[in-house]
Formats: structure tokens, C-alpha cells, sequence
């Protein structure tokens, strides 16, 4: 008997989850485009000497995230077409296997690691992270594209295509690399332009600023496991069957 998921990637179901996952690509990588090529603050501007700085716009864990979702759905079509979208292969393809990696290690917790901690830091004081001299330059939609829609969309994936986690060692180390050598990027950058990435580090003194750091570190890794439980969960029929499936081919 064909299993929930056999039966969502029959007919038109597939179509349309092909079709979510090119939006999705065009959508994200539009939205870096159009930020790279267009979003820059004139000469005079109060935040033109912080956004012309070493790093340019890759400075922002926004951006670097915003990619990492393109990168994701790109992955995610060129699966579609040319990967495996079965439950349980009995060999899965480098494609599959990279396409389930990047979602679990990087799409869905940078995700909500971005859209959290910006609109949480926004209600408290959003001058600590988007300045409102910033709307005569940044558009409001592509705030929601940057900031909303990474969320919206990692959800829809979440419930759309199935997947499996990787083991728990490799996707957290992954995970952990990317975070540290971020926050390495960011003092790098202040240090060759004496300007924080982030005006709310320039407020904090040297422990309370190690201490925010660390906690954004180990928030970001939390979803981690939010995302690898709600998988297990919404998925918890196929990833029986895969387990099943996979003693018998061993």
C-alpha cells in the first residue's frame, strides 16, 4: 500500500512541488540580486560609511542565510528533475543525500535563527538592527523576502517533501563550523574597519557582548533539533518504512 508521501508525489501533487521549489529558487536569489545590485544607501547617508565597509552586504548572517535558502531550493530542483524524490531509495543519489543535508544543517536553522532574532530585536528597539533611515533605500518587501519569507518558505519545505536527517554528530558540526566561522567574519571585519557588523555589539561591553554571542551561537543551534523533531514527527510513517526498508536491503 502506497504510503502518504507515494501518494503526494503522484500527478499533479508533483507538479506543484516542483513548481513551489522554483518559485522558492527564483524567489531567493532574485531577492539577493536585487539587494546587491540596488540596495545602497546614497553618499551622506547616516549608514553609508557602516554599509560601504570591508565585507559589503556578506558582512550580514541575513545575506549569508538568504543564500544558503537559494542554494537549498536550487538544490531542491535539480533533484526534481535529475535526484529522487521516493521515500526510501534503495540507493540514494549525492544529489538527495546533499539536498536533505543542507535543509537539516543550514536551510531550516539559519531560517529561524534569522527571523527570530530580527524581529525579536526589532520590537524591542529595531534601531538596534534596522534602522528606520533605512526605508529611503531598502523596500519594504524585500525586508519581508530577507526577513519573513526564509520562515515561511522553510516551513512550507518542512511539510511538503520528506527527508532524512543526517546523523545528529555530522549535522551540528556542520552547523557549529558555519556559526564559529561566522562569528570569526565578524571580527575580522571589525578589526580591519573598527565598525561592528551590528550596532547593538558596539552598546554591549566585551563580556556582555561574548556572552550575546554564545547565546545566539547555542540559539542557533537549538533549531537544530526543533527542525529534526518536527521532521520525525510530520514524517514519522515514512521514516518507519525508510528504516524497515533500509534492514532489508543491508
Amino acid at each position: 500500500m502506497a504510503t502518504s508521501t507515494e501518494m503526494w508525489n503522484r500527478g499533479i501533487p508533483l507538479v506543484l512541488k516542483r513548481l513551489f521549489h522554483l518559485v522558492a529558487a527564483i524567489h531567493f536569489w532574485y531577492g539577493i540580486y536585487f539587494d546587491q545590485k540596488y540596495v545602497h544607501p546614497a553618499k551622506g547617508h547616516p549608514l553609508y560609511g557602516i554599509m560601504t565597509t570591508f565585507g559589503g552586504k556578506f558582512r550580514y548572517l541575513t545575506i549569508l542565510g538568504a543564500i544558503w535558502q537559494a542554494t537549498y531550493f536550487t538544490l531542491c530542483v535539480l533533484n526534481d528533475f535529475f535526484g529522487t524524490n521516493e521515500s526510501y531509495p534503495k540507493r540514494p543519489s549525492k544529489l538527495r543525500q546533499l539536498k536533505d543535508y543542507v535543509f537539516a544543517t543550514f536551510s531550516f536553522p539559519l531560517a529561524m535563527t534569522v527571523a527570530i532574532s530580527f524581529w525579536a530585536l526589532y520590537a524591542v528597539d529595531r534601531e538596534l538592527i534596522f534602522p528606520k533611515t533605512i526605508e529611503s533605500f531598502f523596500p519594504n518587501w524585500l525586508n519581508h523576502v530577507l526577513h519573513t519569507n526564509i520562515l515561511v518558505f522553510v516551513f512550507i519545505e518542512l511539510f511538503l517533501s520528506f527527508r532524512q536527517f543526517p546523523t545528529r554528530k555530522s549535522g551540528i558540526t556542520g552547523l557549529a563550523v558555519f556559526l564559529v566561522g561566522y562569528l570569526i567574519w565578524v571580527h575580522i571585519i571589525y578589526y580591519i574597519s573598527g565598525k561592528w557588523v551590528y550596532p547593538i555589539l558596539a552598546v554591549l561591553n566585551f563580556p556582555m557582548r561574548m556572552l550575546f554571542m554564545i547565546f545566539n551561537g547555542a540559539f542557533g543551534i537549538s533549531f537544530y533539533y526543533v527542525g529534526e523533531y518536527l521532521n520525525n514527527k510530520i514524517w514519522a510513517s515514512e521514516l518507519k518504512s525508510a528504516k524497515s526498508s533500509g534492514k532489508k536491503h543491508k
